[in-house]
């Protein structure tokens, strides 16, 4: 299973800020990353998805609550890089709302 990061596109990360304010790296399923994006992220074209192998993160990766009562995967544990999968661009469509495209690996 792959869960995904949206992170401002920059050299380092280091945990967005509602990341380091709830103590856990907040990740989103497949199903979940769209509306992640439209509300954290809005109008936002300055970003990359990353996509994380769940298993990798081993116990660290915790499914709870949030938005609605659906499951979230949170980390409580830093991001090891081994872990990601794959990242890209993630742009603005004409429509403003973020393009994902496929997000199998």
């Amino acid at each position: 299973m792959v869960v995904y990061k949206i992170v401002a596109t920059e050299g380092v990360f280091t945990g967005a800020l509602v990341d380091r304010a709830d103590g856990f790296i907040h990740f989103s399923t497949a199903a979940q990353a769209p509306d992640t994006a439209a509300k954290w992220f809005a109008g936002r074209d300055d970003l990359t998805l990353a996509a994380v192998d769940a298993e990798a993160l081993g116990e660290d990766l915790r499914w709870e609550q949030s938005r609605g009562g659906a499951l979230f995967p949170h980390l409580y544990a830093d991001l090891p890089m081994s872990a990601v999968v794959w990242s890209r661009p993630l742009k603005l469509g004409a429509d403003g709302a973020h393009v994902f495209g496929s997000l199998e690996p």
